[in-house]
């Protein structure tokens, strides 16, 4: 059976607590919520399950980190099939002892775990010392066919890298998936605030036009760390069309389920028009897997 031509996006822009099992039941009542008002795709931010942890490096934060397959994923495939809808969420992924990753899943409308993307791109910056508790995904960039479509997974700093949404959209993807926790330093946000904001949008929006997608970003929201420091996060969680024409977008302080439906034809219609991807030297392109200049040397 052909899947349809439209799909509704259910963008969980929620606050996050520092208690996995509350942050879970939260989610799931905001995933009903979305698939009672006609969510097809359900999706919730980045590690979701507890306040974002990598602002310091602790060695006992590794204790958040589950199996996969494992209780959420069992939880939220519950949830899937109940109501017939996809779910996209990102976990702390205990592969071994000693070995994790941010990795985020997608449940299919049956409630099967449909596979799971390795976030491949790890941030070591102020508040964000990722690289301590994750170690770059090894599945590479991957597009999963679902009840609904294909969708493409990627996470967070991946936003960044217009490799990532390129080599994502090769796979078929109709849609990228940016599961996210990303805000400002406070006290950064009054001189440069509108700016950051305005780059991680602004790029996301150009991977939806150069690849002839749609584009969704799930963020949080909420202060999350030391009063006098931290993180704010900056929400904003929006949907983009493959014009690059800005859908739906939430707001800064509020935690909001913003839904979008999205027509899959206009991919056809607009890559028709903008033929970026006929038009690729693929044959030229051998400098990409090049770190810089003309040659390993330079």
């Amino acid at each position: 059976m052909n899947a349809p031509q439209k799909l509704t996006l259910g963008l969980v822009q929620m606050r996050c607590s520092s208690e996995p099992s509350v942050n879970l039941e939260r989610a799931c009542a905001q995933i009903e919520a979305a698939a009672n008002a006609g969510a097809d795709v359900i999706c919730l931010p980045e590690l979701f399950l507890s306040h974002y942890f990598c602002q310091t490096t602790a060695i006992e934060r590794f204790d958040l980190a589950e199996e996969i397959p494992g209780p959420t994923t069992q939880r939220l495939g519950q949830l899937a099939r109940k109501w017939g809808k996809v779910i996209v969420a990102s976990l702390f992924e205990r592969r071994a002892p000693g070995l994790c990753h941010n990795t985020a899943v997608v449940i299919d409308a049956d409630g099967s775990l449909l596979g799971r993307y390795r976030k491949m791109h790890i941030p070591d910056d102020p508040l964000y010392y990722e690289k301590y508790y994750f170690a770059p995904g090894d599945l590479g960039f991957r597009a999963f066919t679902t009840r609904f479509g294909r969708l493409g997974v990627l996470i967070c700093w991946d936003q960044w890298f217009p490799e990532a949404a390129r080599l994502t959209a090769l796979q078929g993807a109709q849609v990228l998936i940016y599961p996210t926790a990303i805000g400002w330093h406070p006290n950064e946000k009054a001189r440069w605030g509108i700016a950051q904001h305005s780059a991680w949008e602004t790029v996301q929006r150009a991977h939806a036009i150069a690849n002839g997608v749609f584009v969704a970003a799930i963020n949080r929201v909420g202060h999350e760390g030391p009063s006098d420091g931290g993180l704010d996060f900056w929400g904003a969680s929006f949907v983009a069309d493959p014009f690059g024409t800005l859908l739906r977008r939430g707001s800064h302080e509020d935690e909001e389920l913003i839904l979008q439906e999205c027509d899959l034809a206009r991919i056809d219609e607009t890559r028709r028009n903008w033929p970026f991807l006929r038009d690729r030297r693929i044959d030229a392109y051998a400098g990409l897997l090049r770190r810089w200049g003309d040659s390993d040397c330079d």
